[in-house]
């Protein structure tokens, strides 16, 4: 809401969007389809705010690697730390934000030297070559591993690969 009362403004960029952004949160409940479940909630905010309307094909690859990214996120959490706990999505005009928090202290580290051909261990590498940037914050009872993808990404004018920042 605006101080007159009305909702907020829509960004002229982002149509689909408040001027300051949204952010949108997933409780994960349950062992059973997570991933599957977090995809189709990443799949509806993006829709929401009209980042699937125009399905060009650096548009959809954009979209299928930010699910990509929430498909890993929740993955890793469930085979390393006990299973996420929540989802959170933070768009604003510029960037995408995502988060999943799970109960596990520990810090997730990239494997070393992990042989391509072999099943496993690439979760990481992936989030680390499709993300624009990625990271952790520790919390008191387990940690949050996040991953920013720049929103110009959506941008039919925009080549895919002019959008990694890294």
């Amino acid at each position: 809401m605006t101080s007159s009362g009305g909702p907020p403004p829509p960004n002229p960029q982002r149509p689909g969007l408040p001027a300051a952004g949204q952010r949108r949160r997933l409780v994960m409940a349950g062992p059973c389809g997570q991933v599957s479940h977090g995809r189709d909630f990443t799949r509806q905010a993006l829709l929401d705010w009209q980042w699937l309307t125009d399905r060009t094909p650096s548009r959809q690859e954009s979209i299928d690697e930010v699910l990509l990214l929430v498909s890993e996120l929740l993955a890793n959490a469930s085979l390393h730390a006990g299973g996420p706990r929540e989802l959170i999505l933070h768009a604003t005009p510029t960037v995408l934000r995502i988060e999943v928090l799970d109960g596990d202290p520990g810090v997730p580290q990239p494997r070393p030297h992990h042989h391509p051909a072999l099943p496993g261990g690439h979760g990481l590498r992936i989030v680390e070559h499709l993300s624009d940037r990625w990271g952790v914050t520790t919390r008191e009872a387990g940690k949050t591993v996040w991953v920013e993808v720049a929103t110009t990404r959506f941008d039919s004018v925009t080549d895919i690969g002019s959008g990694h920042q890294k």
